[in-house]
């Protein structure tokens, strides 16, 4: 097996674990491209972009901050 193949069983673990505790799966994505894919990475680098945004943020940062505003 290679190594891509191990990252990509590994990318596929993470989103089942983020959906398990109820984090969108979406956040996390693996591309595979060659070095000579400069466009194509800008491409998936502002598609990624724009679906975090769209995400919002993650709810962990939330409930940091309620901790922290409950801790004061």
């Amino acid at each position: 097996m290679t190594g891509n193949l191990r990252a990509r069983k590994r990318v596929e673990y993470v989103k089942k674990l983020l959906e398990e505790l109820g984090i969108e799966p979406e956040r996390v994505e693996m591309f595979n491209l060659s070095a000579a894919d400069g466009p194509k990475f800008a491409q998936f680098a502002r598609e990624f972009t724009e679906r975090i945004k769209e995400l919002g943020p993650s709810p962990l940062k939330e409930d940091e901050k309620k901790e922290e505003k409950a801790a004061a």
